[in-house]
């Protein structure tokens, strides 16, 4: 009896002490403080060197820094508009995000994602400090700090499957330091034509997530990393030079910025990077972007093993702002399995280029911009690299003589010219696709346009159930000559919004269009008939720029 009398109490501990654990996590949880009280206010000259110490980082910017300004009067008209601003603020996610959710019905076996309900709570953000920054262009600029230790009131349900998933944001806490800059401006109200906004450092986010009840917050690490997570992803996007345009007006006052040139840049070489990998070397390759852009960064080659890589390859970039755009260089270590470790990233201000001037910079590669990151300290090698912009001809200055400069043979195609002239240059092709009229598929309408020139394939956004899309999506090609003997084909095509292997997809109509035209014209306009289609018309806007 000894024996088993041992035998089940050792038993009873292993299977009690777990089961004790699993009830003191959820008691933790679900169970809500009670002994909560009420702040102490007392005066600062009452408070020693440690409370200050401690309090310091709530105390508003315009007390700490003199070149902030005091804002009460901005602070009260917030509360006072804030139950309206709210339902307006909310409203506008509301039709952002529902669209998205839409995408995901059907899939994974999700039934559906709708809000249960959708408030910012009744705590408006507070401005703790405006800094106005003085420039020389034709912009205002300023840095609000912003903070909200908000009540919202956002919740999920999500059906799946047979059960019904809740989710609840609540108790949001954000501190942002944002660049707020008006530009161009123009003589039509609200005389600015786009608002840039972009992070000066990483925001401070901080928020409570509710999956069925539990706080899942609570589980030991997860906060930290989904915090960290969400700060690193808005940096990535947002945290300067990256920017966020908002147009306000319409292109006939300049908001809708054109392209005006192009940017060659050769990578040439890097001189004594880090060590990332095991035996003592790296395997670096350059990413190189505009600013400002949302187009995928092109890449160099990879130099395996090479602590001091020779490149010398050339790239071609679309510039549409050459006063507040820069050049982002990252530089990597390419690892077969993993993420890509960072070795190091600078940047350059177009401003800096003279036109038609090829200019090269040696840059010491540092960590990020921040200047005052002592991480920036630490040498981490040279990028060497050629820069050239070559801004776009005026249209007065494209042409060399008479658009008639070439006949036309027995066959009516019209002969090419010496290509001699200023139009035979390097230049890039805009397509403007406008609109389609009278599309229906047979099987379904869901249309984009899909355009294919030189094996380069792009495609617009799809909209859903209409005949008549209206999309006005622009897209560049940047070429090395004119395009004399080239066509371009654009085709309107449909396709199931959900997963199907059946007649997923299907063809509109298209069009073959000639850019003989474009190029001595330098641009058209022109509504074409889609073939293949039986009344479907497609407006399509090219235009040939060249440098």
């Amino acid at each position: 009896m000894g024996l088993v009398g041992c035998l089940l109490g050792i038993i009873g501990f292993g299977i009690g002490v777990p089961i004790g654990l699993f009830i003191g996590f959820l008691l933790f949880i679900y169970k809500e403080p009670t002994d909560v009280k009420d702040p102490i206010m007392r005066p600062l000259h009452d408070l020693d060197t440690s409370s200050l110490l401690d309090i310091l980082p709530e105390i508003p910017y315009w007390m700490k820094h003199p070149d902030y300004d005091r804002i009460d009067w901005l602070n009260k008209f917030i509360s006072d508009m804030w139950p309206f601003l709210n339902k307006a603020i909310s409203s506008v996610i509301r039709s952002m995000v529902e669209p998205i959710f839409t995408e995901y019905t059907g899939k994974f076996q999700i039934i559906s994602i709708i809000f249960k309900s959708l408030s910012l709570g009744t705590i408006p953000p507070i401005i703790h400090g405006v800094k106005v920054v003085e420039t020389n262009k034709n912009e205002l600029a300023f840095e609000p700090v912003l903070r909200w230790a908000g009540n919202p009131d956002i919740t999920l349900v999500a059906s799946f499957l047979s059960l019904k998933i809740t989710l609840q944001l609540l108790d949001v806490q954000i501190c942002a330091a944002p660049r707020i800059t008006l530009k161009p401006f123009v003589p039509t109200f609200p005389c600015f034509a786009r608002i840039t906004v972009s992070l000066m450092e990483k925001p401070q986010v901080d928020f409570g997530l509710k999956l069925l009840g539990a706080d899942i917050m609570a589980i030991p690490g997860l906060y930290q990393y989904i915090q960290e997570m969400i700060r690193n992803q808005i940096a990535s996007f947002y945290l300067w030079p990256q920017t966020l345009e908002i147009p306000i007006l319409d292109g006939s006052v300049g908001a809708t910025k054109k392209p005006v040139g192009i940017l060659h840049v050769k990578v040439v070489r890097a001189l004594k990077l880090l060590k990332m990998d095991l035996l003592g070397s790296s395997d670096p390759y350059v990413k190189l972007s505009l600013s400002g852009e949302r187009l995928p960064a092109k890449k160099t080659s990879i130099k395996m093993r090479n602590l001091n890589p020779v490149w010398n390859e050339d790239f071609k970039l679309t510039v549409k702002d050459p006063q507040s755009q820069v050049l982002q260089l990252h530089v990597y270590d390419w690892e077969k399995v993993g993420s890509h470790d960072k070795l190091g990233m600078q940047v350059v201000p177009l401003r800096l280029l003279t036109p038609h001037e090829t200019q090269e910079f040696s840059l010491d590669l540092v960590k990020n911009t921040n200047p005052n990151d002592p991480h920036n300290k630490k040498r981490r090698g040279q990028l060497v690299v050629q820069m050239t912009f070559n801004p776009f001809k005026e249209d007065n200055e494209r042409f060399s003589g008479p658009l008639d400069r070439y006949a036309s043979n027995e066959n009516g195609v019209g002969r090419l010219p010496n290509h001699d002239g200023p139009i035979c240059g390097a230049g890039l092709l805009s397509v403007l696709i406008q609109r389609a009229e009278d599309v229906e598929g047979k099987y379904h309408t869901n249309p984009y346009a899909l355009i294919v020139f030189k094996g380069e394939k792009k495609k617009t956004k799809l909209i859903k159930k209409t005949r008549d899309p209206f999309w006005n999506e622009e897209f560049q090609f940047v070429l090395e000559e004119a395009p004399f003997k080239d066509m371009i084909h654009i085709e309107v095509m449909s396709k199931r919004p959900h997963f199907s292997l059946i007649r997923r997809r299907e063809s509109l109509g298209h069009v073959d269009i000639n850019l003989n035209d474009v190029v001595y014209n330098g641009r058209i306009n022109e509504r074409y008939d889609l073939i293949n289609s039986k009344n479907g018309v497609i407006c399509i806007e090219i235009r040939w720029e060249v440098t």
